[in-house]
C-alpha cells in the first residue's frame, strides 16, 4: 500500500460550471434529448387521460377539451411537440449505430439505414394529418 505523507499534493480538479453542457453543441443536444423523456412521459399520461375522458362521459370529455383550450396548455403541448420531434429524430439517428449495416456484402451509409425510419414517420404523420383534417 502506498504511504501518503502530510504534504501529499492534491489532485488537479478543474472547476466545472453547472452549465457545462452549453460549451459544445453535442453536449447540449445530449441534455435536450434526456430532457425530452419527461415530455414523452407527459404525452403518454395526457393520452391516457384523454382515453379515460372519452370512455367516461361526454361531459368529462368536454371538460378535458376545455382544459386543452387553455393558452398555457396550448403552449405546453407545442413545446411537447418540439421535444417529441427531437426525441424521435435523435433515436432515428441512433439506428445506424446499433444495427448491422451490411447488405449484399457491402457497407450501407448511415443515411441509408436511418432514412426508412424518417419515411415511415413522415408517412404516418401525413396520414394522421389528413385524417384530422377529414380529407380521407
Amino acid at each position: 500500500m502506498p504511504q501518503y505523507s502530510q504534504f501529499q499534493p492534491k489532485p488537479y480538479r478543474p472547476r466545472m460550471s453547472a452549465f457545462w453542457y452549453f460549451d459544445r453543441w453535442p453536449y447540449l443536444l445530449f441534455v435536450l434529448r434526456e430532457i425530452s423523456s419527461f415530455f414523452v412521459a407527459y404525452f403518454a399520461v395526457l393520452v391516457l387521460v384523454q382515453i379515460y375522458a372519452l370512455s367516461a362521459d361526454p361531459t368529462v370529455y368536454a371538460a378535458f377539451q376545455a382544459c386543452m383550450r387553455n393558452p398555457l396548455m396550448i403552449i405546453l403541448n407545442a413545446v411537447t411537440l418540439l421535444f417529441m420531434l427531437l426525441h424521435a429524430a435523435t433515436w432515428f439517428n441512433l439506428v445506424p449505430r446499433v444495427m448491422a449495416r451490411e447488405m449484399t456484402g457491402r457497407q450501407l451509409s448511415d443515411l441509408m439505414v436511418a432514412a426508412p425510419n424518417y419515411f415511415v414517420f413522415f408517412g404516418a404523420s401525413v396520414i394522421i394529418a389528413l385524417f384530422i383534417l377529414r380529407i380521407l
